[in-house]
Parts: C-alpha cells; structure tokens; sequence
C-alpha cells in the first residue's frame, strides 16, 4: 500500500499497485465506491497483464484517509489525485475513470495533462446538476447534518440496495455528502466542455440499459470516442465485463505510440504536444 499527503495536514490519499510497464493504467472509482472492488477484476484479466497499475481511492473513501475539513468538491479530489499520481512517479498515464471518478478525471485531465495519456470513462458525470434517475443515490438532497447525523445515511444504505452499499459503508458519510453536493454543483467550466476541449484520447462508455448519451454527436464532433455497451447498465465493469476489458486494452499500443512520438518531437525541437492548462 502506499500513501501520499493531500491537505497539509496529515491527511493521505492511498493506493495500491502491481508492478509492470509504462504507461500507467490508474482506476478511479465512483461515489460511495472503492477502486479494487470495482476495477480488480477487470485489472487481471490477460489482456490487460504486464502494465503498472495503481487503485486509488479517493479521499473520504476506502482506504484514504477522510478529514473533517476538506471540502471534497470535484477540484479537491482532482488534486488529491495530482498528489498521488506525482508521489508515484506517474506521467502520461491511462486512467480508467467510473461516474463521479470520471468527473474527477476529466477535471485532472483539464489541470494537470502532463498526467493523463488516454481517459477511458465509464459513465462518467459531464453536467451539473443531472437528473435524478432509478440509480441516483439521494445523497445531495440532504442537508449535511440531517445526512450525517440525523439518519440519511441509514436510509440512503438502505435505498441503495446491498451490493452499493457494501462500498458506501467504507466511506465516510461526510464525505459522501460533501463529494455528493460538489458533483451535483458540477466545475466552471462543466466537465462536458473540459472533455470536449481535451487533446488526450477519450473514450466514453456508455450502458445500453442507461438509454442514448446526451449529447453524443457533440462529444463525438470533439473526437471522444463514445461507445454503447450491450447488455450493461451503469456498473459497464460488471454488467459486461468482456466488453469493458476490450475497450481499456483497445487503443493502449496506439497511446504508448503516440507517447513515444511526442517525446522524440520535443527532442528534436518541434512543436511540443498542445494541452490546455
């Protein structure tokens, strides 16, 4: 396991990691989630072997730590992520990004590109303020003290069924509320602007049994690379994990190429790779 400071306070962000070959593959989990849970399955399967790859769960979450202090917006748990990343070593790399961890990735991309290769996100939020649906969890339609203290937790656990819950047990539930009114609230500018602008591959999934992408001819105009999922719903890592597995593995020969081309460009004195900072 290995840990980083994130607030200045003695607070750290932690991860684990398999040892393998540059670039980076790093998985960020949703809201109330945690990253082994969702992604180790996906990580060891053989067409995805032989890379570095790290679990990181986000600040109020897993195994990180959850200072009462921290504001948990979208920003925050960004930088976090920048500390963790920086504290590895890791430049350039592939993040797996699900729901809320998407929305977070997106904002890293945005930040800090010197980070991010390739965005592989998994129903990842884009908009402020998303309508509520069958799988929302409830959580921002509370006020933080009635959540924390006042029994929205509880029902929130219970609403949400057993096998979210047992992630959203993990965290904690200040946390959750604070990381749930900053993804509602969304960033300026939103995320569907910071992943349309991005110069990084972008691939977004999309479930099936979610219904068609708000505006995907937009995204795709913007060359983010926007993918149904038969048979999956939100969770595409467990609904169709063939699928899932197929997409994060697909294109990773052309990034490390194109990784490897940028380099030899910058050596040479050419045009540098164009981000936006």
């Amino acid at each position: 396991m290995q840990q980083a400071e994130f607030d200045g306070k003695g607070s750290h962000i932690r991860w684990t990691e398999a040892a393998g070959a540059e670039p980076s593959r790093v998985y960020v989990h949703g809201l109330g989630s945690a990253s082994t849970v969702y992604n180790a399955h996906i990580a060891a399967r053989p067409e995805l072997a032989g890379r570095r790859t790290l679990f990181v769960d986000l600040p109020g979450h897993g195994i990180s730590d959850r200072p009462a202090d921290f504001g948990y917006t979208l920003e925050d748990h960004a930088e976090a992520l920048a500390v963790a990343l920086d504290t590895a070593h890791v430049t350039g790399a592939e993040l797996v990004a699900h729901s809320m961890g998407g929305a977070v990735a997106i904002v890293l991309a945005h930040r800090r590109p010197d980070l991010v290769s390739r965005l592989v996100l998994a129903e990842a939020n884009l908009d402020p303020h998303p309508p509520v649906t069958a799988g929302s969890s409830g959580i921002a339609s509370y006020d933080e003290e009635d959540y924390v203290v006042s029994g929205g937790h509880a029902r929130v656990l219970e609403k949400v069924g057993p096998f979210w819950a047992a992630t959203m047990r993990l965290a904690d539930p200040r946390a959750l509320h604070r990381t749930a009114k900053g993804l509602r609230r969304g960033t300026s500018p939103t995320m569907r602007r910071m992943l349309e602008e991005l110069t990084a591959e972008r691939v977004y999934l999309q479930g099936e049994l979610s219904g068609e992408l708000p505006g995907r001819e937009d995204l795709e105009a913007a060359g983010v690379r926007v993918v149904t999922v038969p048979g999956a719903g939100h969770n595409v890592m467990f609904d169709n994990p063939d699928a899932f597995a197929a997409e994060v593995a697909g294109r990773a020969g052309a990034s490390a190429t194109r990784r490897k081309e940028r380099t030899a460009s910058a050596a040479g004195g050419a045009e540098v790779l164009r981000r936006q900072w």
